[in-house]
């Protein structure tokens, strides 16, 4: 079985730059999970002693505590210094933007429409600094929404550019005055590429990420468009014999939120295969 890896894979700055300050900061807590990634997680559990936090109640006065990358609410930060936590903002330069659009265009009126999962932290976190914002994730969504004659548009770092750009034509049509901002970050376009370009190229491709994550869910997605044969694992035990039988060159690409230890581990599963 050969391997062929995707010109660009895996962890991204805002990752990196998170990983970094809570292997700093021993003892910590993370509010919400720092990364989409389980195993990473753990790593940091077991490693450093840095444990996840979901409730503001459960934070203790003067408790040391990381915001993780995808952001939390305006709200929650609030409590957070009022319980007078000391805070380490992990919180990705490329999620801060969107935040501070949302605010700075909700001032000058602007109706905020947002291309992103109404589910996700980030989008949770980037809603809070809008006056009534719309969330859609879909062209179909947005069509079925009212919104007002000046509209800005940001997106979900992780989305397809090609569909955030569909929105933004449909409301420069429909909209006196339409501000587009594109936040999706330059690391989520470059992995997106590299996956169109493999899979092409291969019989199985291989994604490997947290099956919660935004942005691996998104590279899978764009695999299968050119390759039937593509999976999502989060680890080397995830793969199965079945999916390699009479394949001979397999792709490998893997999230925002994934650490080489596990691609590493998955291609040395696959070479044993």
């Amino acid at each position: 079985m050969e391997i062929k890896l995707a010109k660009k894979y895996g962890f991204c700055f805002g990752v990196k730059r998170a990983i970094k300050l809570a292997e700093k900061s021993p003892g910590a807590i993370t509010f919400g999970p720092l990364i989409h990634n389980a195993r990473e997680i753990k790593r940091l559990e077991e490693g450093f002693g840095v444990f996840v936090e979901n409730e503001t109640t459960n934070v203790k006065e003067n408790q040391s505590v990381i915001i993780r990358t995808h952001g939390i609410t305006k709200q929650d930060l609030e409590i957070l210094k009022n319980k007078n936590a000391k805070i380490t903002d992990a919180t990705c330069p490329f999620v801060i933007k969107p935040q501070q659009i949302a605010e700075n265009m909700s001032k000058e009126g602007y109706s905020i429409v947002i291309f992103g999962d109404i589910t996700h932290p980030e989008i949770k976190g980037v809603m809070s600094y809008a006056h009534d914002p719309i969330v859609v994730g879909s062209l179909e969504e947005l069509q079925n929404k009212k919104f007002g004659k000046k509209v800005a548009l940001i997106s979900q770092t992780t989305k397809q550019t090609k569909k955030f750009l569909e929105i933004a034509n449909y409301l420069m049509q429909q909209c006196y005055e339409t501000r587009v901002f594109n936040t999706i970050c330059n690391a989520t376009f470059d992995n997106q590429e590299a996956v169109k370009e493999l899979s092409q190229e291969v019989d199985i491709m291989i994604v490997v990420g947290g099956k919660t994550s935004s942005n691996t869910k998104q590279l899978l997605s764009i695999a299968q468009m050119y390759c039937q044969s593509s999976y999502l694992v989060e680890d080397e035990m995830d793969l199965e014999l079945s999916w390699f039988e009479g394949k001979k060159l397999c792709g490998i690409t893997a999230g925002a939120s994934t650490p080489d230890w596990i691609v590493k581990k998955v291609q040395d599963k696959i070479r044993e295969i």
